[in-house]
């Protein structure tokens, strides 16, 4: 009676390790499916995102000329209106460049919050020593 006794429980954990398997692999394949329709998700996304940009800058150039010509007929002088608009839209351009660098900085992307905590934890661990 104790072979069939282990032969039903090697049947039962060779049974479990059949499911455990197919459960795997189903469970993979969902994954696998579901990474796929994040990653089209992404790229719809992305393309939005280029076309979106795409119209702001025409956008941005036809209200640059309804400045110019807006800012011409105030001066009297359209050249000197589109150098006004032009040092302007320079300036900004500037400004927005260099917080950009500042921000990809290597110091600014730095995990401080890491060292911070790595440096903690060393702290603990050598007062636990020494104490």
């Amino acid at each position: 009676m104790s072979a069939n006794g282990n032969q039903t429980i090697q049947g039962l954990v060779g049974e479990a390790l059949r499911e455990s398997t197919d459960l795997a692999q189903k469970e993979f394949a969902l994954f696998r499916n579901e990474m796929t329709q994040n990653v089209r998700t992404i790229f719809i996304g992305l393309a939005m995102v280029v076309v979106a940009a795409i119209f702001a800058i025409a956008a941005i150039m036809l209200f640059t000329d309804a400045l110019v010509n807006w800012l011409a007929t105030v001066v009297h002088s359209e050249a000197l209106a589109a150098l006004i608009v032009g040092g302007i839209m320079a300036v900004i351009a500037i400004g927005l460049g260099l917080y950009g660098r500042h921000a990809m900085s290597a110091s600014t992307l730095a995990p401080q919050r890491t060292v911070r905590s790595l440096k903690r934890d060393a702290e603990v661990l050598s007062e636990r020593v020494t104490g």
